[in-house]
């Protein structure tokens, strides 16, 4: 595909994703995370924000040393101490990004950092220059920007493209923003800004309101070419834009979404369980893409078909994003097909008076389990043939 329909991935799971309460990795942990994060194929790893702690600065100086092939980025306020500090853990990068940030909304301005709109002008371009000198690869995020006056976001994203800032990354912070908002508001950002052309602009969506993917994807309907994202959709508060939905929305809706990453999602599933093996953290079962009945089937209905052929009930093939390729769950919902099927699957083929048995016993122990094993459909197989009653 062309540069224009490749989307950049940037993935800030070792950052935004690892501040987030119970989510804490130590350096070990950072690094092994990320050299899965590196198979996978992200283009930009943000490694963590030096300036934080010890162990965050150690991390991304161990991360630089040891994966080389994607960018590593690592985060700094617009402060001369931050930046240094990020240039000094970067400094064994083959590839490396200073990504300094600064609120831009009236609301942070004037409650959170207590100073004016000259100000923050100022220091937002200050930041730029000075991480201009370790680095021609330097990012600018303006937090709170879908809440910021957009004439004055302008005129901020203007000056710091002018001043060498190659990305422009315009977060939804708080998750407040709609699909359409989303949109409207990149088309708008791109179209005022005269300099627009020389930088990649990025979005960085919260998942308060569940639209952080729905409005990644808008914002790159509405021109972006970058997209923060994280493994499970860890982050701050209700997280990030997931990183596994992003790509494969991308995937399967071609027809709406004609763009590409380099992603390679068969890795996706062994990424997400590594990360909640790190973490601690499981993976709640209903997550999309990745959670263990994501590609799950119980009801009877939906057995037969998927029994008759798959994308009745997928979108996708389950071996796309590395889960198992057949997922029909026996239970109180189940249908005989998928109950005979399983016994075919075990080594247990069984007459049609059997079967009417075996699958009688499987709805009633169905309605104290939540699910029948395999072994337990085998005890249910020898006690119809030994004549002895169903159990329950």
């Amino acid at each position: 595909m062309s540069d224009e329909s490749r989307i950049v991935i940037f993935d800030t799971t070792l950052r935004d994703g690892e501040q987030a309460p119970g989510f804490t990795m130590d350096v070990p942990d950072k690094v092994t995370m990320a050299r899965a994060l590196d198979a996978l194929g992200v283009d930009i790893i943000e490694a963590g924000f030096p300036i934080a702690s010890p162990a965050d600065s150690e991390a991304v100086l161990q991360i630089s040393r040891e994966v080389r092939r994607p960018v590593i980025a690592a985060l700094a306020r617009c402060r001369t101490q931050d930046i240094e500090e990020a240039a000094r853990a970067l400094e064994s990068a083959d590839r490396k990004r200073i990504h300094t940030f600064l609120a831009t909304s009236d609301l942070h301005l004037t409650r959170k950092l207590r100073i004016t709109r000259d100000a923050c002008l100022e220091a937002a371009v200050s930041a730029v220059r000075l991480a201009r000198r370790f680095t021609d690869d330097v990012e600018f995020s303006a937090e709170d920007a879908t809440r910021s006056d957009r004439d004055f976001l302008c005129r901020v994203v203007e000056a710091v493209i002018r001043e060498g800032a190659t990305t422009v990354n315009l977060p939804d912070t708080v998750g407040y923003s709609t699909p359409d908002d989303t949109r409207e508001f990149f088309e708008e950002i791109r179209r005022r800004v005269p300099n627009a052309d020389r930088a990649v602009f990025s979005t960085h969506c919260h998942d308060d309101l569940g639209l952080a993917v729905a409005n990644s994807l808008a914002a790159i309907q509405g021109g972006v070419r970058q997209v923060e994202c994280t493994i499970n959709g860890i982050g701050e508060r209700a997280g990030n834009a997931s990183l596994e939905e992003l790509v494969m929305a991308l995937r399967v809706r071609q027809d709406r979404f004609p763009y590409d990453t380099g992603i390679k999602s068969e890795g996706l599933f062994e990424a997400s369980q590594l990360l909640s093996k790190l973490t601690e953290e499981p993976v709640q079962s209903n997550k999309a893409i990745v959670g263990r009945n994501a590609f799950a089937h119980e009801a009877g209905i939906h057995q037969d078909g998927m029994l008759k052929d798959a994308r009745t009930y997928e979108i996708m093939r389950p071996a796309d994003v590395g889960q198992l390729s057949e997922q029909l769950v026996l239970g109180r919902h189940s249908g005989r097909h998928a109950v005979q099927k399983r016994c075919e699957t075990i080594g247990l083929a069984l007459t049609s008076d059997e079967l009417g048995k075996v699958y009688h016993a499987v709805i009633t122990m169905g309605e104290h389990r939540k699910s029948i094993a395999d072994n337990d459909l085998r005890r249910m197989v020898d006690r119809v043939r030994t004549g002895q009653a169903a159990p329950v």
